[in-house]
């Protein structure tokens, strides 16, 4: 599996996805540039990442302008095809701005910026320490988006503390039902706030981040 990552205007997370992938997962990447159309002869066998920072500066609303870009038509329509597109922090805004998946990611409940190390978990994995930093990465969606992406399995992590209690005091920033991250329901487009990217080297002391990519069958 090759991987394609996405570089827009203020995207600030780009060289340290390239850097995960490259030397910790051993993946070939090929950085695409946001007024390109082209997806470097990207199959649906293979991965395109949208990378965390303040794509064209949140000027308007965090992923909203990002969301016009002709790369993002191309990822769209490889989305559509089948091929797995994995949205990190600002990426994950993209994605529900460009309607890729349901919900929004509004400001922090606190009003606050958060940049530190969280908990997340799910029944697959467990539970994983994972870096946050985001001032906009409260999920919310209506009751009934929410419940159908419970009913369908498509919470692909939540929020937790250390020991895997899913609680209030383990959420970073007021997401609704303590979501961290989401899929489709084709299971080929996820969403999620925490950098599974700054996790991935024994140099930082934490590689929860290879599991993350391991369990989104992106390794």
């Amino acid at each position: 599996m090759k991987f394609g990552v996405v570089v827009f205007p203020g995207s600030n997370c780009d060289r340290d996805m390239q850097d995960a992938l490259q030397y910790d997962l051993n993946k070939e990447v090929i950085m695409l540039w946001h007024k390109n159309k082209s997806l470097e002869g990207l199959s649906t066998n293979d991965c395109i990442v949208l990378p965390g920072g303040f794509s064209y500066g949140d000027y308007l609303r965090c992923g909203a302008i990002a969301r016009f870009s002709p790369m993002m038509q191309s990822v769209i329509d490889f989305a559509n095809k089948g091929g797995k597109v994995l949205g990190v922090c600002n990426g994950f805004q993209v994605l529900c701005e460009s309607g890729l998946l349901p919900g929004v990611l509004l400001q922090n409940a606190h009003q606050q910026f958060v940049c530190k190390n969280i908990f997340i978990k799910n029944e697959i994995t467990g539970t994983l320490k994972i870096p946050v930093a985001h001032g906009d990465g409260r999920y919310f969606a209506n009751d009934n988006i929410l419940d159908e992406l419970q009913k369908n399995n498509q919470i692909i992590f939540n929020y937790c503390d250390e020991n895997g209690n899913i609680n209030t005091a383990s959420n970073p920033n007021g997401a609704a039902r303590n979501i961290a991250g989401i899929c489709n329901k084709t299971r080929n487009v996820f969403g999620m706030m925490p950098h599974p990217e700054r996790a991935t080297s024994q140099t930082l002391n934490n590689i929860d981040g290879i599991k993350v990519f391991k369990y989104l069958g992106l390794n």
